[in-house]
């Protein structure tokens, strides 16, 4: 469980029945747009093997079991069900005790002491983001009717980079465009390029990751809290909640080792009576407390685990030393599907500092 002022439970396993989310604590009235919502949860879905995505497709149509009547919230816990209809578990016939290289195996299997469902991961799978998703959608929804706005796109790929947001003069029109592509970037040109790795990658059985890249307009200042529970606090738990997360830098991020302390200080100026710096390396947080400046930071992730190349591994139930090949449909690229996923923990961390900070 995920326990701010919001609290979520993601729950369900890749080869169940179904997965699902429990919302807890969002504000009674709120008006929940279902095709909106659905146009969210898609972004998500793989592309029909392009982009070296899965070739597992499923509808991901979330059933409303509470919390929602007439298409708003009701102040209950919004608690919703996405069923599992594209399963292949004979997939996973030849691992039930061989180590995934990359993989939850072995550790799920010492923490569960053998009883987790290895199929398609269980629990630990990347399935398990599509209820995150719709939880995010969710509170994206109430956040843009607050004027808050969260842009997401594809930093990078196997090294091939996009152009970064602005962060200081952010330019809304170009990143509400970026939902709308099939390949979420900025630059088109590059990102013919990325798919040209990940196709690449796709080849030669193997996979690729990359970084994604997250601005939060429209927050305003002095939300927050120092120390623990700080506004890059709440987006950092949320988001290594994502599988296959390796790394977040908030603003400058680790390249402000690299600088002096007056490189990296943001300016103070005041226009039409708003405080605003003349730069963002603080990434819109100072002290765990929102600027006012949009809130900045970049995800890395790391290649897809599942590769069809043969790999060392352990037979963890007998101690012997094994070969594996990898079955199944996966990704050769995960970064494309989990720009809606950052959005989304992002959406989730805003929403629920907001409420606690008007709540005090």
């Amino acid at each position: 469980m995920w326990n701010r002022e919001i609290k979520l439970s993601i729950f369900g396993e890749s080869h169940g029945n179904g997965i699902g989310a429990v919302l807890d604590n969002l504000p009674p009235g709120e008006e929940i747009d279902m095709e909106q919502l659905l146009a969210f949860l898609a972004r998500r879905a793989p592309q029909n093997g392009k982009a070296g995505s899965t070739a597992r497709t499923e509808a991901d149509t979330p059933e409303i079991l509470s919390g929602l009547l007439d298409g708003r919230t009701t102040g209950a816990p919004l608690c919703a069900i996405i069923r599992n209809t594209n399963t292949r578990s004979g997939d996973y016939g030849n691992i039930s005790s061989l180590a995934r290289p990359g993989h939850a195996d072995f550790t799920g299997h010492i923490r569960y002491e053998g009883f987790n469902d290895v199929r398609g991961g269980g629990h630990f799978s990347g399935r398990l983001t599509a209820p995150l998703v719709f939880a995010g959608a969710v509170c994206g929804q109430i956040l843009e009717r607050r004027g808050i706005y969260t842009a997401v796109h594809i930093l990078s790929i196997h090294g091939v980079q996009d152009t970064p947001f602005d962060t200081v003069h952010p330019d809304l029109q170009a990143a509400a465009e970026v939902k709308r592509k099939s390949f979420p970037v900025l630059d088109n040109r590059q990102g013919e390029r990325m798919q040209v790795e990940i196709e690449r990658a796709r080849l030669g059985q193997n996979s690729v990751g990359g970084v994604v890249e997250c601005m939060v307009t429209g927050v305003p200042a002095g939300i927050g809290s120092p120390m623990f529970e700080g506004m890059e606090n709440d987006i950092a738990s949320i988001v290594f909640g994502i599988p296959a997360v390796r790394g977040l830098e908030f603003g400058t991020g680790f390249a402000a080792a690299k600088l002096t302390g007056i490189e990296h200080n943001d300016g103070f100026y005041s226009e039409d009576g708003q405080v605003k710096t003349k730069t963002n390396h603080h990434g819109g947080i100072l002290g765990g407390i929102t600027s006012g400046m949009p809130i900045h930071f970049k995800v890395a992730f790391k290649p897809t685990a599942s590769i069809s190349l043969e790999q060392d591994t352990i037979d963890y139930k007998n101690n012997t030393n094994q070969k594996l090949v990898i079955k199944g449909r996966h990704d050769s690229c995960i970064v494309p599907r989990a720009v809606p996923v950052v959005e989304a923990a992002a959406n989730i961390a805003v929403l629920s500092q907001l409420l606690q900070h008007h709540k005090g």
